[in-house]
This record gives structure tokens, sequence and C-alpha cells, in this order.
């Protein structure tokens, strides 16, 4: 049989159809606007994600025999607020996890109901990303919004939803809203409380891969599949995508460069980092993960090349950098705000140590190499938590670019594995569906049968020292500007 993965990113969703045995067949994508109308606002509309996601659909079977479709499953961004009224519409777009709004929000879930209640119940602090600040946000607000609200739901459940007509969502996915008791896989009746929101507004809880229903049958009838299509919970995105590297199993870790960056940490145990500079959230193989997130990595790269250099060829800039751990540009990749480990919203991306000889290739290596320091930022609060990390593996938009797999092998000091695809949360929604049909009795058995490593992108010692002096460097250029950003955000 085949499976569909579907990979509701930020700036597009992808769609990927694959064999049980874990061939590829065929990928399609398709874009969608995203809107920022303050500075630090990020939003999209959900009716955007489903229209895109249909079409997408239907050039994805275009040629295929789609009686052979068993299950469909999603890969998400996370943390993004979906509020649905009594009658299933959308109240206001839905507010994404780049969007910065919620820093009163924030102060007031850590600083007055406090982080070590929050972390209690959630095993997580509040960020101004995450779900149930929005929520506060709301009601802050928009009471006039705030009083319609019927459900609450996260990106991708609301495609799930119009696939199938039933309010769910996944334990990775629900870890990231603060709603959400990490350790024992449900709902918290306490922040519900605290947030003023009702149980009843939050959908079924699934592991990720469980059956929520099967397509509706208007739908099968218009992308010509059996209405018993299963609609499989699927995961947040790096969850998602640590499936489709497969990236499980206790201490496996997993970078993905896409619009944002993650470290991710696999554990068979639940644990929680102390001072909550790490998210603990559940995996979608059944298990826990520690995850350090960026807001702005690939992202980074993109704005540096289309909206200030003005070009694509990404491929032809990259080509002028030939001086590895000698740049003396540095560059903080904050131009969302920052999660992990700063937890700073009004942080922003700043260039430092541009001399007259600076030249544009030096610029664009900063930026890479801002990403990759920022990376590392986050491996060292691991590693400060006893957990030693011997390798990763990479996937995410960036993960195509040799030069910046080099530079992140050198920076953290450790192999890069490189998996046969980089498709990452697109594939491991396809992995996901596949399980919940049978075709596999685990997620770990999925990703010991399908996935396959082709490359290994070793450090070379001489440079990783170079970078070892740098990256101290790069470390101490945030807690220098820090005041200063609080001073210019106000």
């Amino acid at each position: 049989m085949n499976y569909i993965g579907i990979d509701l990113g930020t700036s597009a969703v992808k769609l990927l159809l694959m064999e049980g045995s874990g061939k590829i067949l065929k990928i399609v994508s398709r874009e969608y606007p995203i809107c920022f109308p303050k500075p630090g606002w990020s939003e999209q509309n959900p009716y955007d994600w489903f229209t895109q996601s249909m079409d997408g659909l239907k050039e994805l079977l275009d040629g295929t025999d789609r009686s052979l479709v068993a299950g469909i499953s999603f890969g998400g961004q996370m943390h993004g607020l979906v509020a649905l009224d009594d009658k299933d519409e959308v109240i206001r777009p839905a507010i994404l996890w780049n969007d910065g709004r919620t820093t009163k929000e924030c102060d007031y879930l850590n600083q007055v109901i406090g982080k070590e209640r929050l972390s209690a119940y959630t095993a997580n602090i509040s960020f101004t990303g995450f779900t149930a600040p929005k929520v506060l946000w709301m009601k802050n607000n928009e009471p006039e919004n705030f009083a319609k609200i019927h459900k609450i739901m996260l990106p991708k459940d609301y495609l799930a939803f119009r696939l199938s007509g039933n309010y769910s969502t996944d334990v990775s996915d629900a870890s990231g809203t603060l709603f959400f008791d990490v350790k024992n896989r449900c709902w918290s009746e306490e922040m519900c409380e605290i947030c003023s929101i009702k149980t009843s507004w939050l959908p079924k809880v699934y592991e990720s891969y469980e059956e929520v229903g099967t397509l509706l049958p208007e739908l099968a009838k218009e992308l010509g599949v059996s209405d018993q299509v299963k609609i499989v919970a699927g995961a947040g995105d790096n969850a998602a995508a640590a499936v489709g590297t497969g990236t499980v199993g206790d201490g496996a870790c997993n970078i993905s460069l896409g619009t944002s960056g993650t470290v991710f940490i696999s554990s068979d145990k639940f644990g929680v980092d102390e001072n909550n500079a790490l998210h603990s959230f559940d995996h979608a193989d059944g298990s826990y993960h520690l995850m350090g997130c960026m807001l702005s990595a690939a992202s980074c790269n993109k704005w540096w090349m289309d909206d200030i250099i003005g070009t694509k060829d990404y491929g032809a800039e990259q080509e002028n950098i030939t001086k590895l751990g000698e740049n003396h540009v540095f560059f903080l990749p904050y131009l969302m705000g920052e999660r992990s480990p700063h937890n700073d919203p009004n942080a922003r991306g700043t260039f430092i140590g541009m001399t007259m000889d600076t030249t544009r290739a030096d610029m664009t290596q900063a930026v890479l190499e801002g990403v990759a320091f920022a990376l590392r930022d986050s491996f060292e609060v691991a590693r400060s938590l006893g957990i030693h990390i011997a390798r990763t593996r990479i996937c995410g938009g960036g993960a195509k670019s040799p030069l910046w797999k080099k530079i992140v092998a050198n920076v953290l000091n450790i192999p890069v594995d490189i998996p046969e695809n980089e498709q990452g949360p697109s594939m491991g929604g396809a992995m996901l569906a596949a399980v919940a049909c049978g075709e596999y009795p685990t997620v770990r058995d999925a990703a010991e049968a399908i996935v396959k490593l082709t490359d290994t992108v070793e450090p070379e010692p001489e440079l990783a020292a170079k970078y070892e002096e740098r990256y101290q460097n790069f470390r101490k250029i945030y807690p220098a500007c820090r005041d200063l950003f609080l001073e210019l955000a106000k």
C-alpha cells in the first residue's frame, strides 16, 4: 500500500507519496502567504493550508494507482493558535509559532504563576511562541473573539479536522501548547484553569501513530481514493522530522535546518532541563525528547539572499566562501527574537565585526556560521545536563548545502550523518501513517527498515579548533547586547 505524508510548513505545504517499503514515489509542494501585521507578529489563514493541501493532493495522486492509498498523516509547524467557533469557522488568522506579541502574557505566566508551577504542570515554561500565552493574548486584547471560541487547534490538526471531521491532536504537538502534562501525556486541568479555558475546547489526544478517523466521503470522491483511507494523528514538525531521519531510541540526535532550527534529542526516559532552556516534549515514537529551538535558521539565509542581496542562486554565493574558521564578521540570527536558550523575544539579528575590507562573501559566511553557533548553544545546554551526543543526523532545506553541513560538523565537532532523503517531516508523516495501517508494528521498526544513511560529514581537527575559538567569541555577543535589545524594543 501507499502512504501520504503532509508537511504543513510555515511557507509551504509539502506532500509526499511513499510505498510501504519506504520508496518515495512523488513529492509536491504548494506555497501560501504569511502575514506580518506588526513588527514581531506572524499570522496565516488556515483556509490557505487546506486549499493548498487539497490542490497538492490532487497533483500528488495524478497518474498513480489511487486505490493503493491507505493512510495520510502529518508533520506540522507547532504552537500555532487556530481558534474555531461553534460552527467550526476560523475566528481569526492563526497566530504562528514565530509570533512574538505575547511578551506580557509570558511574563505573567512565568513570573506571577511562576516557572516552577508551570514546569510541574507541563514540564516547560512559557515562551512567546507557545499556544497558551496566545490564548491569553486573545482574552486580553480580543475579548469578542475569545468569547467565540469553541475549539482550540494546532495547524496540522486543523488540516486533520478538515480531512476527517474529527477534532484531534497528538502528544508531540500538544507538548508545545503549555496546556499539556508531558510526563503523563494528557491535558493539564491546572493550566486550563490558569488560562481561563474549558477542557472541552481542546481536542482528543492521540499517540502520533494512531488513527483519528477516515477521509470524509466527499473529499475521498474529490480525490478519487477510498473513503476508508485512514487519517493518522501525525506529529509536530520536529518530532515528525526525527521519525523521518530515524532519530528514535535513547540518545539519538537530529538537527533540523528549516525555517526554524532545532536540536532534537530522543530519550526513553522523561526528563526536564531545570533551567528550561531546552523543551521537554513527548516523542512521536511513544517516548520523550529534549529540544532546543531557534526561531530563525534557514530563514536567515533566505532573508539575506532574497531580501538583502537580491539573488536566488544560493549555491553561487556560497562558492565564494573559502576561508572557513577565519571570518571576523559575526551574525546573531535572532530575526524573530529567540527561544532556546535565551528566551528573549526582544533579541534581534545583528552583524558585528565588519571592517572596510569585509566582503559580501564574509557577510554570507557569517549568516551560515551564526546559525551553526546558535545551534551549538543548545548543544552546550544538553552537555551541561550530562547528555553525551556522539553524532547527529541533519535534515531541512538548509541541509541541502554541503558547505553549511561542513560548518555545522566543525562548529559542533561531531560527525553529521546524512539520511538518504532530506524530506524530514513529510517522510515522518508517511511513516507514521504506515505504522497506523499495520505496515510496521512500531515507529522504531519503521525507522529501522526505511531510513538509510548515504554520507557522513566528519569534523576536521584543525578547522574545529578554529571554530571553537570563534564560538567562544560568538557566545559573548548576545549578553553584551541583551540590555540594548530591551531598550530598542521600548
